[in-house]
């Protein structure tokens, strides 16, 4: 029977050192002999302090309490001296303080989730009411979002190895047993699952563990390439509205409890192209917040072209950040979201705390040439042109709306079926329109399918082309705004990642922005092409996560008022 489900322990698997190891560095802190604290802990058997804990019947610093009972008592009837700083607190403050995630294991259980297999944690845990409960609430809350159900032994009354806990874990996956895979450090707790016919993996060394794993799932979970990071479901997600002014609503997705970083995309895409960031950023302890733009999918499209310029995109989101009560935020932004994050930090500094854009450059308006008669110098950007004339391109795009996602959103990796080039820039504009000569049924693309793929039509079947298509209408009066600041710096920390093969947003339009941007920080990723953010989104998020975190703190926020 093909196995389709793994059980992964939490202490000493998925996160570690276990508890047991913290307990023994307290007791050679305090000179108390070899297992004392452990002792204490699990005397009296099924009733002992842990066993309780573990049940639930008592919360942890009722644990606490009862154990710092019993080391006094079993102290004394041992002639052992406690130390007057004795605490049994240290250990669980210890390993709250060192204790770090698996990360091999936690990648190999995303590899297993995306091959189909249901992932769960089934863990012997308490109830945590103590003073760093909030470490316990943060880890819990992190791991939720990679695993399809979390099992803690406080919220049944059965811990293992409790033959009643593993029944409930094969329920609630409807799965058989012969169809699970069992992961623990504690070999007592694999004996029930053995029983009943689970494969087992006594954990001790990670690599030992992985291989393992492989043999009994048959997928790799070693994999020289980095598997894809954890993805947001638009179905199992937050969703927010803002109505901006009578006519104009904007959506999107939220995510996470810290500051604010502020995801804008570009054309033709979604908040959801975002997916693999929404997660890893709140996973890093920022409150993500995933804009669908104006025009796009539950954002409102308003007729008049005017709504797309910048100018107006940008007093749109001032109004956003003002009525979600934010008074700045990190601003990250890619293709046409780009150009809003740099205007953002043009004209609303006080707005933006840092600054991040993805193929996006910034370059200051240049008064000396009309920016029409410009742009027409730069084959590269034909397709703007095409896009100029109401209901034309519309036509084209809405036609199949499929057929049009899945032509122009591809990777620049050679993919299978046809090697479609995927840069609107590396399209040769030919009489008919921008998806003359490609196939009328394109092969799938590798970075958008499935159910990404529908949601994107179905956002589009509700939206239409028209209000994203606005925005390239918008070429003058985008410029003439820009116009008048192009003697302005953009002061605050800045990000720029640019990507080798795409051809539209070439790296080397980059060049020079330090003149501009004086605490800009540069960032590169050659094989990957217009798509960043789905292209390559491993890498991307060690970019954004590693930047993110060396910002300067957040400065308290001023206390104007206590109305």
């Amino acid at each position: 029977m093909a196995r389709r489900a793994v059980l992964f322990g939490l202490d000493g698997v998925l996160f570690g050192p276990g508890l047991q190891h913290f307990l023994g560095s307290c007791e050679r802190d305090c000179a108390l002999p070899r297992n004392f604290l452990q002792k204490v802990m699990f005397a009296g058997g099924a009733d002992s302090p842990y066993a309780k804990a573990m049940r639930g019947q008592i919360t942890l610093s009722q644990l606490f309490s009862e154990m710092e009972e019993g080391c006094r008592q079993h102290a004394s009837a041992s002639g052992i001296t406690l130390p007057p700083t004795f605490s049994v607190t240290r250990a669980f403050k210890g390993m709250a303080a060192e204790g770090t995630v698996n990360a091999p294991l936690l990648r190999a259980a995303r590899v297993l989730r995306r091959n189909g297999f249901k992932t769960c944690i089934l863990t012997n845990n308490w109830v945590d009411d103590s003073a760093g409960r909030l470490f316990t609430a943060t880890l819990m809350n992190l791991l939720r979002r990679h695993f399809d159900l979390v099992i803690e032994s406080c919220r049944l009354g059965a811990r293992k190895p409790d033959p009643e806990i593993y029944a409930y874990a094969l329920d609630a996956l409807q799965a058989k047993p012969q169809e699970v895979i069992l992961l623990d450090d504690i070999g007592e707790n694999l004996k029930p699952a053995q029983e009943m016919g689970m494969a087992t993996v006594l954990v001790r060394d990670t690599e030992t563990v992985l291989k393992e794993l492989e043999e009994l799932s048959g997928v790799q979970a070693r994999r020289g390439e980095e598997p894809l990071p954890t993805a947001c479901d638009p179905s199992n997600v937050t969703h927010g509205y803002v109505p901006i002014r009578p006519g104009v609503q904007l959506h999107f997705v939220e995510m996470g409890h810290g500051p604010v970083v502020c995801l804008c995309h570009g054309f033709p895409e979604s908040w959801l192209s975002w997916r693999y960031q929404i997660p890893a950023l709140a996973d890093a302890g920022f409150r993500v917040i995933a804009l669908e733009m104006k025009g796009y999918g539950e954002s409102t499209a308003p007729p008049d072209v005017k709504e797309y310029s910048q100018e107006q995109i940008c007093k749109d989101l001032v109004v956003f950040l003002d009525k979600l009560g934010i008074p700045q935020a990190v601003l990250v932004g890619h293709d046409w979201g780009g150009a809003v994050v740099w205007n953002m930090a043009l004209f609303y500094p006080e707005r933006v705390r840092a600054v991040a854009s993805l193929n996006t450059p910034y370059r200051p308006a240049d008064p000396s040439v009309d920016i029409v008669e410009k742009m027409k110098t730069y084959p590269a950007f034909d397709y703007q042109f095409y896009f100029q004339e109401p209901g034309v391109a519309e036509a084209e795009l809405e036609k199949d709306i499929g057929r049009t996602l899945k032509v122009l959103i591809r990777s620049t990796r050679r993919e299978v079926g046809v090697g479609l080039r995927v840069d609107l820039g590396a399209v040769p504009l030919v009489a008919g329109g921008l998806l003359v000569g490609f196939p009328e049924t394109p092969p799938a693309s590798q970075i958008l399918h499935g159910p990404e793929l529908r949601y994107y039509i179905q956002r589009f079947e509700k939206s239409g082309f028209s209000g994203p298509l606005n925005w390239y209408r918008n070429m003058r009066p985008n410029w003439r705004w820009a116009l008048s600041a192009k003697d302005r710096k953009i002061t605050m920390p800045a990000l720029m990642v640019t990507a080798g093969k795409d051809v539209v947003l070439h790296p080397r339009m980059s060049r020079g922005m330090e003149e501009w941007i004086p605490q800009l920080h540069r960032e590169h990723i050659e094989e990957c092409g217009h798509w960043t953010q789905m292209e390559r989104p491993a890498a991307l998020n060690r970019i954004l996560v590693e930047w993110l975190e060396g910002l300067p703190p957040d400065t308290p926020l001023p206390k104007i008022s206590r109305l």
